[in-house]
């Protein structure tokens, strides 16, 4: 996959992790869209990294969907434990 598939599926991986771990985050949606990004390279990256499982060239596996996700869940999580909710 190329850098644009991977900022696609980060997008789509945050959209995934702020819906698993709704509330308001202190970035709002652009913070969140960037986690995302950012989630989805992570993840793709410890997976081929530790688990030696292969970043896959097909955009629909469910493995590198996996990996996004977590990564961006991961990333929501620090971020909002390091930040709080700024937004009340």
């Amino acid at each position: 996959m190329g850098i644009v598939s991977w900022i696609v599926l980060g997008l789509l991986a945050g959209a995934i992790a702020k819906f698993l771990l709704p509330g308001r985050d202190p970035g709002g949606l652009l913070g969140t869209t960037l986690i995302g990004i950012a989630g989805s390279f992570v993840g793709g990256w410890l997976s081929a990294k530790f688990l030696h499982r292969p970043i896959a060239h097909n955009f629909f596996d469910a493995a590198t969907w996996i990996a996004a996700v977590a990564g961006a869940l991961v990333l929501l999580i620090i971020y909002r434990l390091l930040f709080g909710n700024s937004r009340d």
